[in-house]
């Protein structure tokens, strides 16, 4: 799954607000608009995170955008592990066993706000069959800022 979603800008007399119509958690602001989509990224980090905390499937993106934000590499990782996990109806402790890790590693591994290793969620994922595929690709710069 590719962790890019189309964001809407809304002028607001102090400055600009960003949202996501798929992820409604996601709302940032900036007084300018390159503030705004610095700001962005996190907001998105920080608004799936409330997904893989309580446990629930991340929201698919479906709507399209000229403007998108995808979240880092070792981010999407530690995202598709939650999904490859509620997928397979892998436990923390279950995939900690299996990898001779316990419970709160593993839960560490999940989540999008905690500083990983790559390495660790690659294989992590490894253990559930699967593995990380790069993909490069060019954006819009004003949308990337």
């Amino acid at each position: 799954m590719r962790y890019a979603y189309a964001v809407q800008f809304s002028a607001e007399p102090e400055g600009v607000t960003v949202t996501a119509p798929d992820i409604p958690e996601l709302v940032t602001f900036g007084s300018t608009l390159e503030e705004a989509l610095a700001r962005a990224p996190d907001a998105l980090v920080t608004a799936l995170s409330f997904y893989t905390d309580d446990g629930r499937a991340l929201p698919r993106p479906r709507c399209q955008g000229a403007s998108t934000i995808a979240v880092p590499v070792l981010i999407a990782a530690k995202l598709a592990l939650h999904e490859a996990m509620l997928d397979q109806r892998v436990t923390n402790v279950e995939l900690g066993r299996r990898m001779g890790q316990s419970e709160s590693a593993i839960r560490r591994l999940r989540d999008p706000l905690h500083r990983s290793h790559i390495g660790h969620v690659e294989a992590a994922l490894h253990t559930l069959g699967m593995q990380i595929v790069t993909e490069i690709a060019t954006y819009e710069k004003s949308a990337a800022a």
